[in-house]
This record gives structure tokens, C-alpha cells and sequence, in this order.
């Protein structure tokens, strides 16, 4: 029987073990971390996710995730529009949901080396030796889930990560009066924060803001209190929340830039394959929709003697493409509207007054149930 490794334990990285696991494929989750831990994220999973998920006992009703259906756009200066969600979504924790997942890798009889980095990756002879600090193993297929900004990265010399990338992205949980079924998009200078409730009616509150508005200021709360509170809405929220973290979750170097769905023989899944732009919300959609996507194929490699590695590797490919680089590219295209004063009041104005643009726009941005 063949063995996949599959490098990080992200939404992607799970979902893959898990279906490939019960098909009785031998595998091995390596993550750099231990479950269960925040990550900067913005916690809201698109509807299309769900006949998915329910198909395989995997959708996290247990912990009662909000249901949401409204989204919310705010300009720079606070004006505002809510729009109606045709499929909606739901919200909950990468805490929470990850540990989930997680937990019913484990019961799959997934193997798993937490707290351990790869270190490298080579392949030959139709084999991959994956080495870490510790220890090293051999595998049939890998499939890169290591997530927005890597290492890997750096070791398979992706031309993306030669780019110098301006964004960073700030999350916080907190108690405050929110509408479960809401979403929210706020602008200010240089970025644009997210807002849904997550379970336990926790609010998540994700941004991303330029590096420069973060380097001008002492603190990233500095920065808060001088850049994001020109929005209203967000220094209402900013000044009245609970906030539950004692400090937020930070990352630097977020890269939009088009990557490769393979890379030196290796399947990439989720952030490491193409990250969609956070007014999207659709990231973990896509990483559960491209782990099936993996999943069958690589199942049909491990059973099929006639399905050569080329072959997994081009249908991979154009199936990714069909699925997800049009959704990329709208998000890009989505995205120039956010962060600046006058195209953020244009985005409110066409939400308000050329409906049926912005219900494209969110259509663009969503997929169809998988």
C-alpha cells in the first residue's frame, strides 16, 4: 500500500487525511504545531462546504456555529450598505474546527508528528524523502497544505516567495453585541477588517492593513487608534468589545501572487496552492473543495497501476484551475476596490444603487456546492 505525507495540519492538510485515511491509505500529517491553536483567519466557510461536510460526518454542528446570511459594507468614512448572502454561511473557530478535524483524523488512524517542521523535501526515483530535525521518512505522494508563507516555500525556491508582499493580517476574538447572522466588511486607510460570529457567540475580528500604516506606530493599538478608528463602525466596535485574546495573532507577509498547483512533484492544497483575498471569505471553502479534489485523485493513484504520476499530476492541475482561478482572480479584481477612501465609497455606492453588480461580485467570489 502507498503512503502520502501531507506537510501542515491546516483545514486542507485534515480534510485530505481524513478521506484518504478511511479509503485505508496509510498517512502521515506533519505539523509544526500542536492542536488546538488560533490561526489568523477570518472563520466564516461559505455554504457550499456543507452538503460536503454533512456527506462525511465532518460539519461541526456539535459546537453550534452562527448561521449567516446578511453582509455588511462599510466605507472608509463609515457609510454603509447590508446586503443579503443568497447561500450564506456559517462561522467558527479554526480553534475549535481544526481541533475537530484533528480529533477525527486521529479516530481514522491518521499518523501524526506535531511540533516538527520539514526541513526538506527531495524526490527520486519515484519516491519522496521528507527530512526534519529529528527524523526522516519516505512517501509515495506528498501533498504541501503548509499554508500561506512557508519555509517549503523558501526550500522549493516558488517564485512567489522572492516577492516582498505589503500585507499583514491582525486577528482578535471578543464578546460584544453582535448579530449572529451578519457578516461585515469594514474599510480604512490601507486595508479592511472583517467581522462574523464564531461559536459560543465569540466575534472574530480579522484585518489586513498595509506593513507601512504598521511600522508607522509603536503598537499595532496605536495604529488601531489612528488608522482604523477613521472608520466609525470600527472604533465603535474597537473601544466597546471585550477583547479575549492577550494579544492578537499576527501575520506578516501575506502574498496574493498566483502560485503553482504543483510544485517539484508535490500536490499543493489550500493557501499553498493560491490565497483567495480575505473580502472573499472563501479560503476555507476552497481548501476543503481542493482537498477532495487531491483526495480522488490520489486514490485513484495509489489503487490505478496504469495512473501514472504525470497524470495525477495534470488532472490535479486542470482541476484546480477549473474550480479555483477564476474565484482568484475576481478576488484580486474585488479587492482594488477595498482599502482606499474614494473606491470604497464607489463599492458602497454601486452596493446601493446597482444591485444586481454587487450580487455578481459576491456570486464571482463564491463557488457551487462540491
Amino acid at each position: 500500500m502507498k503512503k502520502v505525507a501531507i506537510i501542515g495540519g491546516g483545514i486542507a492538510g485534515l480534510v485530505s487525511s481524513i478521506l484518504l485515511a478511511r479509503k485505508g491509505i496509510d498517512i502521515l500529517v506533519i505539523e509544526k504545531k500542536s492542536y488546538p491553536f488560533h490561526r489568523v483567519c477570518g472563520e466564516y466557510i461559505s455554504n457550499e462546504t456543507v452538503p460536503f461536510l454533512q456527506s462525511h460526518n465532518l460539519f461541526p454542528e456539535a459546537f453550534k456555529p452562527s448561521r449567516i446570511s446578511r453582509f455588511h459594507l462599510s466605507s472608509i468614512r463609515g457609510k454603509g450598505e447590508i446586503l443579503p448572502l443568497d447561500l450564506g454561511g456559517f462561522g467558527i473557530s479554526r480553534y475549535t474546527f481544526d481541533y475537530f478535524l484533528y480529533q477525527q483524523a486521529v479516530h481514522a488512524g491518521v499518523e501524526f508528528w506535531l511540533n516538527t517542521e520539514v526541513e526538506d523535501i527531495v524526490y527520486y526515483e519515484n519516491l519522496f524523502e521528507i527530512k526534519t530535525s529529528g527524523r526522516s521518512t519516505q512517501a509515495n505522494v506528498v501533498l504541501g497544505a503548509f499554508g500561506k508563507r512557508s519555509r517549503m516555500d523558501v526550500a522549493l525556491q516558488r517564485s512567489f516567495i522572492r516577492k516582498r508582499s505589503p500585507f499583514v493580517g491582525v486577528k482578535y476574538h471578543v464578546k460584544t453585541e453582535y448579530p449572529e447572522d451578519l457578516i461585515a466588511l469594514h474599510n480604512f486607510p490601507g486595508g479592511y477588517c472583517g467581522m462574523s460570529n464564531v461559536e459560543d457567540s465569540k466575534t472574530n475580528i480579522c484585518y489586513l492593513t498595509h506593513r507601512d500604516n504598521v511600522k508607522k506606530y509603536k503598537s499595532i493599538r496605536d495604529m488601531e487608534e489612528a488608522v482604523l478608528f477613521r472608520n466609525p463602525l470600527l472604533k465603535d466596535i474597537f473601544q466597546n468589545a471585550d477583547f479575549l485574546f492577550e494579544k492578537p495573532e499576527v501575520i506578516n507577509e501575506i502574498s496574493f501572487e498566483t502560485k503553482s498547483p504543483v510544485s517539484d512533484h508535490i500536490l499543493m492544497l489550500g493557501d499553498a496552492a493560491g490565497m483567495i483575498t480575505p473580502v472573499c471569505g472563501n479560503g476555507m471553502a476552497m481548501a476543503m473543495h481542493a482537498a477532495k479534489l487531491a483526495g480522488d485523485l490520489v486514490m485513484r493513484f495509489c489503487e490505478d497501476k496504469n495512473f501514472t504520476r504525470e497524470q495525477l499530476e495534470k488532472s490535479y492541475t486542470l482541476l484546480w484551475n477549473k474550480n479555483f482561478s477564476r474565484r482568484l482572480w475576481a478576488g484580486r479584481q474585488v479587492q482594488k476596490l477595498f482599502g482606499k477612501e474614494w473606491s470604497s465609497n464607489m463599492a458602497i455606492n454601486l452596493a446601493i444603487h446597482v444591485r444586481p453588480v454587487a450580487n455578481i461580485i459576491i456570486r464571482n467570489t463564491h463557488g457551487e456546492a462540491f
